[in-house]
Formats: structure tokens, C-alpha cells, sequence
């Protein structure tokens, strides 16, 4: 560990369209190569296409997709007496949000449809109503934390 102070945090600008961080922030997670302007289209476009399908506000159901895949404990391996063990952990909120946008991204990636718009809007869909592959991962992360409660004693 650093002996150093701690880096302090960079306070990012809310986005032009709806004025949230939480959108500036997953725009972030999206890009690639540092093309800020591509992923910016492509997630605004899939909030259309969300609102086309759905009727509902994209912005809305992206919400409601985030806070849905939010684990909300994890395991984290601990060495003890030549043993490794899977210690249930709890999620700090910051670290919630970003496995929450890192699942959604990675599994709208790995998605068969055309674009990565429609690839996104479809994933924020089915994750806003509690099923698809996103949820599955919280779910299976869950119940790995929950397999191994035995352990939570061998907490640091």
C-alpha cells in the first residue's frame, strides 16, 4: 500500500443532456480508445430506441437497470494458515455502481444484435425488468456470498 496521501477524487461534469453524472460516468465506461463523441451517440441512442420499444423515458429505465444489477455483497478471497477462503464481503456504494455499469457494458458487448446502440438498449431493457444475463451475475454473485457466510467470521 501507498505511504502517500490518498489521490483525491475528480469531480465529473454532469452531461448536457439530462444534467446527471451517473450518465457521464457510463458514457466513460463505454468508450473506447478515448472516442468520447462515438459512445456519447451510442448510448444516446439507445435511450431512443428504449423509449421507441418501451414507451417509458430512456433515461428512466436506465436508472432503474443500474440500480437493479447493484450487487449488493461480494466474496473476496483471504489467505489463512496456507487455506484460501471466500470471505462475504459488503459492496461500498462506489464500487456498487461501478460493477453494476461494467456488467451492463460487457454483457450489451457480447449481445448478437447490429449496433452497440441496439446492443445496449436491449440489455438496459431486460435489466430494468429484473432478467437477462446482468441480473443473472448479481444473482450468482449473491449466492456465492450467501454459500459461503461460514467464512464471514474471517473478515478483515
Amino acid at each position: 500500500m501507498s505511504r502517500r496521501r490518498s489521490p483525491e477524487k475528480r469531480v465529473l461534469p454532469a452531461d448536457p443532456r439530462f444534467g446527471d453524472v451517473m450518465v457521464t460516468k457510463f458514457i466513460n465506461y463505454c468508450m473506447k480508445d478515448g472516442k468520447r463523441s462515438v459512445s456519447e451517440r451510442s448510448f444516446y441512442r439507445a435511450l431512443e430506441i428504449i423509449k421507441e420499444k418501451s414507451g417509458q423515458e430512456g433515461i428512466e429505465v436506465f436508472r432503474a437497470a443500474l440500480n437493479n444489477v447493484k450487487p449488493s455483497v461480494e466474496v473476496k478471497s483471504r489467505r489463512i494458515g496456507g487455506a484460501t477462503y471466500q470471505v462475504p464481503v459488503e459492496v461500498r456504494a462506489e464500487r456498487r455502481t461501478q460493477l453494476a455499469m461494467r456488467w451492463l457494458i460487457g454483457f450489451a458487448r457480447s449481445r448478437p444484435e447490429h449496433t452497440f446502440a441496439e446492443r445496449l438498449a436491449a440489455e438496459l431493457l431486460m435489466a430494468s425488468k429484473n432478467e437477462g444475463p446482468s441480473i443473472k451475475k448479481r444473482e450468482d454473485t449473491h449466492r456465492m456470498a450467501e454459500a459461503n457466510r461460514a467464512f464471514a467470521h474471517c473478515r478483515w
